[in-house]
């Protein structure tokens, strides 16, 4: 495998570990691979599958070409079927691991390791067996649209690398599996999501684990900033808040003890429920976003960050900005990789290739690392395409190649239009099948 051994040349020396022949090997044995002497073994198969992705999730009949092998696309198939789906999310811990050192506080935010999360989703091949696993938008009508697949991802926020991705059915919220990814946060760490993850089940769970949040607080969540005030009876959705005023720290911000709610969670059992503490100490404070253009003008935030003087209302504001960069590399995964539309018309194949996307994604991810370290810029000036393209063209070169170095452009605004006409083809009302008898139109006579 020439190909995939000139792309790792070029990468740090953890790359070339995680992915060598042996270290996949083991791998694919531990999740309970066996396989006998033939050309595609695991690990060619992984191989050929990552070069597959890196090069645009490329046609089957290209991959002979790129690899340097000789198969057909019907054994390259059942390759991937074979393939564990476990040793695959295993490389992609291996690899999203970051690269934060407990001395290196250049990577850390006031000292502490940061991390994204969010939800997205991606569409899939029309097959009844994705249909009935995911199921698709409610607009659309039975034949006439496509199976899209939930993502819940977690990013490291220094280092832009995904240490893990959740696929589930397209009407899955994206706090029925957060928990899931809670394994890979340790006591200290600071944890950043939109309003979406922002519940008293999913603050208190990272409380009880030692884990710090930084959340945008929910639309439906009674906030009042004035001192003193009085908290509303359990059970009570109008009126005061439900939490009780302690202090004020800075305005307009104040701590508050948020109660436990009476009812269930629907993401948790009630043994679940009664095991989270009565009362969480949390802060909350609002600011407003002065920078022209912006859509939101006024952020009210929630976090277990209690100390004013070491963790200033500014810096939050600042942090939380930053939880901007998750859509950037959703956009780089969906959009500049092809995650957007899968081609994988199985359950299993669908996970198995949105881990090895991103995989491709964390490989370019160091690419860029690399090529910052060597041309002195931050990691997010480095152009993520032009990384991309030099990882699908290798040159043979001992030193790390000089990759293309955007612009500064900060608060950079352009507005959401299209101007390229697309080609104007009704929208699908009726199954294919069913248009097929659907008799033509004569043209009219002259």
């Amino acid at each position: 495998m020439v190909s995939i051994q000139r792309v790792l040349a070029q990468i740090k020396d953890d790359w070339t570990r995680v992915l060598s022949e042996a270290h996949v090997a083991r791998v694919c044995r531990e999740a309970g691979a066996t396989w006998r002497c033939r050309t595609l073994t695991p690990v060619v198969t992984v191989y050929v599958f990552f070069l597959q992705v890196l090069h645009g999730n490329t046609a089957m009949t290209n991959l002979p070409r790129l690899s340097g092998q000789r198969f057909t696309p019907a054994a390259y198939c059942q390759a991937r079927q074979r393939l564990p789906l476990a040793a695959l999310r295993q490389l992609l811990r291996e690899t999203g691991v970051p690269l934060q050192a407990p001395a290196d506080s250049a990577a850390r935010w006031c000292g502490h390791r940061t991390w994204l999360v969010d939800g997205s989703s991606c569409a899939l091949p029309d097959t009844p067996a994705l249909q009935k696993h995911f199921g698709q938008p409610g607009e659309q009508k039975p034949g006439c649209g496509f199976p899209v697949a939930h993502l819940l991802v977690l990013f490291d926020a220094a280092s832009g690398r995904l240490l893990d991705v959740l696929v589930s059915p397209l009407r899955t919220h994206d706090l029925r599996r957060v928990a899931e990814l809670h394994c890979h946060l340790q006591p200290g760490d600071v944890l950043l999501g939109d309003r979406g993850f922002c519940s008293y089940a999913h603050l208190a769970l990272l409380w009880q684990q030692g884990v710090f949040v930084v959340f945008r607080l929910h639309q439906k969540q009674l906030v009042d900033f004035r001192p003193h005030r009085s908290a509303a009876r359990p059970g009570r959705e109008h009126g005061p808040p439900r939490s009780t005023w302690l202090a004020r720290c800075g305005h307009p911000a104040q701590l508050v003890l948020w109660p436990r709610p009476q009812n269930v969670s629907r993401t948790m059992t009630p043994a679940q429920h009664a095991a989270l503490p009565e009362y969480v100490v949390v802060r909350e404070l609002r600011y407003r976003v002065q920078t022209p253009a912006f859509r939101t003008r006024q952020v009210t935030l929630v976090t277990t960050l209690l100390d004013p003087d070491r963790y200033p209302a500014a810096a939050l504001a600042e942090l939380y900005r930053r939880r901007w960069q998750v859509e950037t590399n959703l956009r780089y995964l969906k959009q500049t990789l092809g995650l957007a539309v899968l081609k994988s018309h199985t359950v299993a194949g669908v996970e198995k290739e949105i881990l090895v996307f991103a995989l491709v994604y964390n490989l370019v991810q160091s690419a860029r690392a690399g090529a910052a370290a060597v041309q002195g810029v931050p990691r997010e000036r480095i152009s993520f395409v032009d990384a991309l393209r030099q990882l699908r063209w290798p040159l043979v070169a001992t030193a790390p190649p000089e990759l293309w170095v955007n612009p500064q452009r900060p608060d950079r605004y352009e507005p959401r239009v299209r101007k390229r006409r697309p080609l104007e083809y009704p929208l699908m009302k009726q199954p294919r099948a069913t248009l097929r008898k659907t008799p033509r139109k004569k043209p009219n006579a002259a």
